[in-house]
């Protein structure tokens, strides 16, 4: 099969993912086998492919929003699955389970939690395998690579806007609107929430439009009102400072994304006083998946994709690292 591996994390520009032929993987005890038919490319992604993340398996094979189709059945596998079943593969891969975090319900912060992409190989290529208590079953009512993005940019972006707590008929404001926010958008806009929109592409602000945003206006711009809460989905620490500032008395801002820029220094009175609050986001819990996936079952999401081939699976990173896609890049089979 064809595999796309990091051998050298490094910029973008400089060529760390290489296209091998791989033997197709076996699946081990409690494993599925998939095909893949569509892998989401995910900004994460792009932080293991340049290195911004540290390297937890030499050589990976990025790629965790995967739709893929069931080939193989390891030993052990709980009933349910069989062969030609269509499920998806997310980011959080495993868990121990009997931590203190797994136990309360938070298995994100599970210190022995493993991610697709990162601790294991993932969907840059034409086969993959899930921990079957990890695999998910998906929503009916939606192209392959319409399901793609849902798997981490819907799911993360859902958990980013729980973790805002925005009040009932609230305003709600979104920093950088990329594959993840256009989706969290259209939740928060279907539980009643006025949104607006800062981001600097010209393109994502016509999507954010399209999509009835209230308001749509530059990255660090002040929104038009006040904010009960905010989530920024761009990864630069920049934007923090103004995003708190335009938080309303009590509100709160959720940074969605696994790494970010330095966050400038900040003054109390003006961006943390009246009780404003900065949270961060940490993966999610299979918890986070289903109930997801389960809004996304009854309200019908659009999802706005750019489609590439899995043999330009570096092109669409390159795109995605300069802000050339709209909605989510993915990688077709």
């Amino acid at each position: 099969m064809r595999a796309w591996r990091v051998t050298r994390p490094g910029p973008i520009a400089t060529g760390p993912l290489e296209p091998r032929a791989e033997p197709v993987p076996e699946p081990g005890p409690g494993e599925l086998l998939l095909r893949v038919l569509v892998c989401g490319v995910c900004r994460t992604d792009l932080h293991v492919a340049e290195g911004d993340l540290p390297v937890h398996r030499p050589g990976v094979t990025p790629g965790h929003e995967v739709v893929g189709e069931v080939v193989a059945l390891g030993a052990d596998i709980p009933p349910g699955f069989a062969a030609g079943d269509r499920v998806g593969i997310a980011w959080l891969r495993g868990t121990c389970g009997h931590c203190r975090y797994c136990v309360r319900g938070a298995e994100n912060l599970c210190p022995s939690s493993r991610y697709t992409g990162w601790d294991a190989d993932g969907g840059y290529a034409g086969f993959a395998t899930v921990p079957a208590a990890y695999a998910h079953p998906l929503p009916g009512g939606y192209a392959d690579a319409e399901l793609a993005p849902l798997l981490c940019a819907g799911i993360i972006g859902y958990r980013a806007l729980r973790r805002a707590e925005p009040p009932e008929g609230g305003v709600l404001g979104i920093y950088g609107f990329g594959a993840s926010a256009h989706l969290a958008a259209q939740v928060a806009m279907a539980e009643g929430l006025r949104v607006h929109v800062m981001t600097r592409s010209a393109r994502a602000r016509a999507l954010a439009a399209d999509l009835g945003a209230a308001s749509v206006q530059g990255a660090a711009d002040p929104p038009p009102e006040p904010l009960d809460a905010a989530v920024l989905f761009a990864p630069a620490g920049e934007l923090v400072p103004p995003a708190l500032a335009a938080l309303d008395r009590g509100g709160v801002l959720s940074v969605a994304g696994i790494h970010l820029t330095d966050v400038p220094a900040l003054n109390y009175q003006r961006h943390l006083f009246q009780e404003r609050e900065l949270r961060s986001v940490t993966a999610n819990t299979r918890e986070d998946a289903r109930r997801f996936l389960e809004f996304a079952g009854r309200h019908r999401l659009r999802v706005t994709t750019t489609p590439y081939p899995l043999a330009a699976a570096d092109r669409a990173l390159e795109d995605l690292a300069a802000d050339r896609v709209n909605g989510a890049a993915v990688l077709v089979a």
